[in-house]
């Protein structure tokens, strides 16, 4: 019997060297061969075949007829069993490619990483990405939602096979875990930082939609009372220099670290003291999750995915996206130690209960297994 084939998809590469290496190593240890399909040249673990499709993030941009025309190709000559595509634009050109695949008996995933529109999203999103969403689920065997807010709007207005919700793509609890107080400080003289400066950490990329430049404006008041805060920003973007330029023009570019894409998320969570949020729009996001397997408190502006993790006065606050507001909840957990360490606490249990590696792979498995025996089913009903 030939050997079973799946395809994995996304709009970069990184997407799985980020998320999903424990997925395509379950694949390969149930013996089937491991395919993926994204722009970028990385090597990727546990992958027998790499193709590098220019898949562009903008629905507009013309590169995208020529990525759908590559999948198509792809999909049609490899025969795939089982097809699961990430990313918006990676989840809308492979579905469209994947028509006639599916007709044969490939069964077609999608995980929708949260929806570009929901409650509060701009206007032009509903109109550009809701309905293509729509279409789309009618050439879709399962649809994975990664909140409840999604969920509830795909299983009322989507016409998908199966809807399904899951806790994202899992957080390496090991990994992420919180720390002694000694390695705490450690840490700190590894990465020349004082002891007793009050460290809040925010790794995301610099764009309009994580909003970094809400957060730069709340440190002069946050200063008045807290002479020795600093925030530390990983990640990088086409908004880094504007807010580079930002902190000098409030005179705060001393109290501001940009350290740029880091390897080392982990260490600089562990040596931090509250992790920060401020994007307008998530869909279950991974910074958080991460920060909160670290048993780090959590101050996160009100969005459908930051409600998800954060239970409001339980391990952190849902706050508005105001300057004032998030400078008062940053000063009220820098001058109380007892409640950062209870909010830590309930944080890494939040974590473990429902978001860890280990249950979400749980989660997964049974989804595919659930695909896989559809496909047995079909096979039969044909032979």
């Amino acid at each position: 019997m030939a050997m079973k084939k799946v395809l994995f998809c996304a709009t970069i590469d990184e997407h799985f060297t980020s998320f999903h290496i424990p997925y395509l190593k379950w694949f390969k240890e149930q013996g089937w061969e491991v395919h993926v399909a994204a722009l970028g040249t990385l090597e990727i673990p546990y992958v027998d075949k790499k193709y590098n499709i220019a898949i562009q993030r903008s629905p507009f941009n013309i590169k995208n007829i020529e990525a759908y025309k590559d999948l198509k190709k792809i999909i049609n000559l490899n025969e795939y069993n089982m097809i699961h595509c990430h990313t918006p634009m990676g989840g809308v050109l492979t579905r469209l490619a994947a028509i006639k695949a599916r007709k044969n008996g490939t069964k077609v995933i999608y995980t929708a990483h949260g929806f570009h529109f929901c409650k509060g999203a701009p206007l032009i999103n509903w109109l550009v990405y809701y309905p293509i969403e729509k279409t789309l689920a009618y050439f879709t065997d399962c649809l994975l939602t990664i909140n409840e807010e999604d969920f509830a709007l795909a299983t009322k207005h989507f016409k998908a096979k199966r809807i399904e919700h899951i806790h994202g793509v899992g957080v390496d609890t090991e990994r992420f875990a919180p720390v002694m107080e000694f390695h705490k400080l450690v840490l700190r003289a590894k990465y020349h930082y004082e002891n007793d400066a009050f460290l809040l950490f925010y790794a995301a990329e610099f764009n309009k939609n994580k909003n970094q430049q809400l957060l730069i404006e709340a440190i002069p008041l946050i200063k008045k009372h807290l002479p020795n805060m600093k925030f530390v920003f990983a990640g990088d973007g086409p908004l880094l220099d504007k807010c580079i330029q930002l902190s000098k023009k409030l005179d705060v570019e001393h109290s501001v670290d940009f350290l740029g894409q880091r390897e080392d998320i982990d260490l600089l969570i562990k040596m931090s003291d509250t992790a920060v949020a401020s994007s307008m729009r998530e869909g279950l996001p991974v910074n958080v999750m991460e920060a909160m397997a670290c048993g780090l408190p959590i101050i996160a502006v009100d969005n459908r995915g930051h409600r998800e993790l954060i239970s409001h006065n339980a391990n952190g606050w849902i706050v508005e996206n105001d300057k004032t507001i998030i400078a008062n909840r940053v000063i009220q957990l820098a001058q109380n130690k007892a409640l950062r360490m209870y909010f830590g606490s309930q944080s890494r249990k939040i974590i473990l209960a429902k978001y860890s590696l280990n249950k979400v792979l749980e989660e997964k498995k049974i989804m595919y297994k659930k695909v896989m025996d559809e496909m047995e089913e079909v096979q039969w009903a044909v032979h």
